[in-house]
């Protein structure tokens, strides 16, 4: 090989270093400038939410199902490689024609800077964090490629690579500090969890009936019959989670209404408080699959607060819409019939998480959450589905979203192998504002037989259910189905998760050895 071929090699690699530095430096102080001034145009979370809204049904699906609710990291995690790429050739091609790698990385800068001032509540900073980020990405790369060629016999061939280096690391030193600071700063602001920790919420004037001791099966395995706080699903289109001081909260109610009314937090708090226990679930979820959970919730019925504002007979429709900008369309009637659609502040016994829509969400018994379970929420318009379309609608999935009638096995596990004998079958069922009559299983396509049911807290909720097993050896199949309070049999024929939920029977193969 050559020396004018290692030469070459070397200030590809080089260049490439220039542009990875240059675009860590410009991430790192944007990063930091967000935490200050305004964190909700990070970079990273205004691109990555242009990405979410941008991208077709069909990917957010597809990465719903292959990550599930770590689909948000996997994205930045997505980003970060791309931007990885992106600088690296950039880095290369400023070093052959000065200025092309300086525009692709102001490029981004820009990018991040529309990003940030078209999203929803963008502040007057908005703009601030992607001009940081494309300023210091050309002015780091060019200051870095005088160090890929420097000016000839000024110094040695070693000399001029330990000069490189110790710019290149220099700067992406610096970055990878102002990364570490915009995180500690975002950090050290993050005083709403500690404002969440200090609230005690009012008593509930209704409250929910204790767990009947004979809901909880306690077979190992088996999904709690209430899911704690800590690993109840996650999906929304939130990178950076709100973060909304209940001093800050209002409620605004307009649109096909006799009077707008704006509710305050302090006044939400002084209003009659219903406890009740709703199973919530993602119309992502698939057949047998986890985005589901069941919890007990406090907050004020929202056909109070619609009553009070005075719906117009012609309203079929509640867009509401979340202080991110996401918004969800809700048939009038279920938030004006007796179920317990409430405007929730609690989650089993605690204020709402922060990523479960602290300070104020939606719940919604009968309905997918992307119709209904909005977080954050800020504004509820009556109108009409004729007038108004939502965030998921508007990407192909249909206006009313009725949860079907879904049963899962969780015992055994798909692919378990298990020793012959006394054995169990068990799992969940479930059909929000129905409920469940009862569950059918069956083995190796033979009779189905009726499993045994646990309690149910009630329609609105989820309920486990088990069947006595004596497992023979071999290679088995086991299918379940159930069937409702009002009689209807879950049907076998499949469906996807789009248009409106996924359906089919849940069928697990296991081995006994």
């Amino acid at each position: 090989m050559s020396h004018a071929t290692r030469t070459t090699r070397g200030d590809r690699l080089r260049s490439a270093a220039a542009g990875l530095s240059a675009a860590v430096a410009a991430v790192g102080l944007a990063e930091l400038v967000a935490a200050v001034v305004e964190p909700s145009a990070s970079p990273f979370a205004v691109i990555g939410s242009g990405l979410i809204d941008l991208a077709p049904s069909w990917a957010k699906d597809a990465a719903i199902a292959l990550f599930g609710t770590g689909d948000k990291i996997a994205l930045l995690t997505g980003i970060a490689i791309v931007l990885v790429a992106v600088a690296a050739v950039a880095g290369i091609l400023e070093s052959r024609r000065a200025g092309v790698g300086s525009a692709i990385l102001a490029a981004l800068g820009v990018l991040a800077l529309v990003a940030a001032m078209i999203r929803p509540g963008a502040g007057p900073f908005a703009w601030l964090p992607g001009l940081v980020a494309g300023v210091t990405a050309v002015v780091a790369l060019r200051l870095l490629m005088r160090r890929v060629h420097p000016i000839p016999y000024l110094r040695a061939e070693h000399e001029e690579r330990r000069q490189f280096l110790l710019w290149t690391a220099g700067v992406a030193a610096t970055g990878v500090a102002a990364l570490v600071i915009g995180t500690a700063a975002r950090g050290a602001t993050r005083s709403i969890e500690a404002v969440r920790t200090m609230l005690r919420l009012p008593a509930p004037t209704t409250a929910a009936p204790a767990v009947p001791a004979a809901a909880e099966l306690g077979i190992p395995g088996l999904a709690s019959v209430v899911t704690s706080n800590t690993e109840f699903y996650r999906i929304d289109t939130a990178l950076i989670v709100p973060r909304i001081d209940p001093a800050d909260w209002s409620l605004r109610i307009h649109g096909m209404v006799e009077r707008e009314v704006v509710i305050s937090w302090d006044e939400l708090l002084t209003l009659p408080m219903t406890e009740s226990h709703v199973t919530l679930a993602c119309v992502s979820n698939e057949v047998g699959g986890d985005l589901i959970g069941n919890a007990r919730w406090l907050g004020h019925p929202i056909r109070e607060l619609l009553a009070r504002a005075g719906v117009d007979s012609d309203a079929d429709m509640v867009l509401s819409r979340s202080s991110d900008g996401f918004t969800a369309s809700t048939p009038i009637e279920a938030l004006t019939d007796d179920r317990d659609a409430l405007l929730a502040v609690g989650m089993n016994g605690d204020p709402l998480p922060i990523e479960h829509g602290f300070p104020v969400r939606m719940v919604v018994p009968g309905l997918y959450g992307y119709v209904s379970a909005t977080k954050w929420v800020t504004e509820l318009e009556v109108t009409r589905f004729d007038r108004a379309t939502a965030y998921w609608t508007d990407r192909g999935w249909s206006e009313r979203g009725p949860i079907k009638l879904q049963s899962r096995i969780d015992v055994p596990r798909r692919g378990t192998r298990l020793e012959p004998g006394d054995s169990v079958i068990a799992g969940m069922a479930w059909q929000q504002h129905v409920g469940v009559d009862g569950v059918e299983v069956r083995i190796d396509e033979g009779p189905w037989r009726r499993a045994e049911l646990a309690t149910a807290i009630s329609a609105d909720t989820w309920v486990q259910w088990h069947l006595p097993w004596t497992a023979e050896s071999g290679a088995h199949t086991i299918e379940c189905r159930a069937i409702s309070a009002d009689g209807e049999t879950q049907t076998s024929d499949p469906a996807d998760v789009v248009p409106d939920g996924a359906q089919g029977w849940h069928r697990i193969e296991v081995s006994v050895a």
